[in-house]
């Protein structure tokens, strides 16, 4: 059965959900070329209007991919829970958009409901939604994870620490870490994306950020974006393994183009827990998400990006990941066009993943033939800093050297805890105290005081 609303005399008509999502969705580049997106504005706002009015319990009768035909969907439908759903099971869409806004409706709230909230039911309801309603609903949430320090606490933003280098020059990672720690970055964790894919090198990084992590004491953990087989290879090996990273899709087509599915996803995490590398938790997983990447994979079945974006996050879930990141403005304009869009879908893979309960990052990054420039990465930075964001990018400069994209930066994340009053992950903060890098308050000490670990920095880079 279809879905219609009238407006003025004209009658339009949504031959199944996923259609009725799609043209519900705002304006972006990638639904555009997917030959998803509304014909106009008013189609647009006559999908709105016949979407709020859905209950939510049709997406418990009506998947968007069919479910003898994805894994994914087969996750979520399987993995629901009726008993959580019951609080909002009579709501429609519209209606789910107003009890999630309500004073009433606190985080614990969301908490308890989250498992009974399908990801389309995420991405529906944000379609409805303005961006101060994203931002609001999103702060309601706190997911909170634990490997050597604490993330995700009300009053707390951290910053992964991104030393990326062209070439894998250990002296430019050793510098750009240290660089890093000295404006109280990396307590996310401290991430490198190789420039190589072979074991050694791999292995070769892995050893440097554990040796800079154990000689200096940071309670972080560690990771090597390798992919998840070169990680498994890796743990083989003996290599000093903190986080399994994954990058992950919404549809089982879009995580084969990635080489992988869930079963070797659980195999992943398992062998990373088995090393027991944890001290005050037990989160091991880092996956990183996108929206647009099923499109380019052409693995989307007809579905929005958005809406894909938003079933990732069941994948996510079901590994009790550390860190979720949202590259938000990574695949480019052909995607998300300009900062407006790339905004938008910030603030949406947020809310949408934080309902979810995913605890979510976002890399608030554009590519340079975007139409985006660092003034709109400045709002998006913002705004997900009021929306309670758990970790942001630390990036030399903001500008990644070796992926050739913009990114935030050391002085981005300090700006953002100094304006809106956040601290660190309570354990990390205890050591930039501990190794005199801030005062009694949380704030960063001038460059003399800081000396001592300055040195440590050069004396560590001659060494490599």
């Amino acid at each position: 059965m279809g879905f219609s609303h009238t407006v003025g005399r004209q009658r339009h008509v949504f031959a199944d959900l996923k259609t009725l999502l799609a043209r519900a969705s705002p304006a972006r580049s990638g639904d555009a070329l997917a030959g998803v997106a509304a014909a106009s504005e008013e189609e647009r706002m006559a999908a709105r209007y016949a979407l709020a009015d859905l209950p939510l319990a049709r997406f418990l009768s009506e998947a968007v991919i069919p479910y003898e035909d994805d894994e994914v969907t087969r996750l979520i439908v399987d993995r629901h829970d009726p008993a959580a759903f019951s609080a909002i099971r009579s709501l429609t869409v519209g209606e789910f958009r107003d009890w999630l806004l309500a004073d009433e409706t606190d985080g614990d709230t969301l908490a308890r409901v989250a498992p009974g909230i399908t990801p389309e039911m995420a991405a529906a309801v944000s379609k409805l939604m303005r961006n101060q309603d994203l931002v609001l609903a999103a702060r309601k949430c706190r997911v909170v994870t634990r490997f050597r320090d604490t993330l995700g606490l009300p009053g707390r933003l951290a910053v992964r620490l991104q030393p990326n280098h062209p070439t894998d020059d250990p002296r430019g990672i050793a510098a750009a870490i240290l660089d890093g720690l000295l404006y109280g970055c990396g307590d996310a964790v401290i991430g490198i994306n190789p420039a190589g894919d072979s074991l050694a090198a791999i292995v070769r990084l892995l050893e440097l950020v554990d040796r800079v992590r154990e000689r200096h004491g940071v309670p972080t953990q560690s990771c090597v974006l390798a992919h998840v087989t070169h990680t498994l290879r890796a743990i083989e090996a003996g290599a000093p393994v903190d986080l399994v990273f994954q990058s992950i899709g919404g549809t089982e087509a879009a995580n084969a183009s990635f080489g992988i599915d869930l079963a070797l996803l659980a195999e992943a995490r398992a062998a990373a827990l088995s090393l027991g590398r944890g001290t005050v938790g037990h989160n091991v997983m880092y996956f990183e998400t996108g929206q647009g990447s099923a499109l380019s994979a052409n693995a989307h079945h007809g579905v929005d990006q958005q809406t894909v974006e938003a079933r990732t996050y069941a994948v996510a879930r079901a590994f009790e990941p550390l860190l979720v990141n949202t590259v938000v403005g990574f695949i480019g304009p052909e995607y998300l066009y300009d900062g407006k869009q790339i905004l938008r879908a910030g603030l949406e893979d947020h809310f949408c993943g934080k309902l979810l309960g995913v605890p979510m990052g976002c890399d608030v990054c554009y590519t340079n033939h975007a139409e985006a420039d660092q003034d709109d990465m400045d709002v998006l930075l913002t705004l997900l800093g009021v929306a309670g964001v758990n970790f942001v990018m630390g990036v030399p400069g903001a500008d990644d050297i070796m992926l050739n994209y913009q990114s935030t930066s050391f002085h981005d994340a300090l700006y953002l805890r100094r304006v809106l009053g956040l601290g660190r992950a309570p354990e990390f903060e205890d050591w930039l105290a501990r190794m005199g890098l801030v005062d009694d308050a949380g704030n960063l000490l001038p460059p003399p005081a800081r000396q001592p670990l300055l040195l440590a920095a050069a004396e560590l880079g001659a060494a490599e």
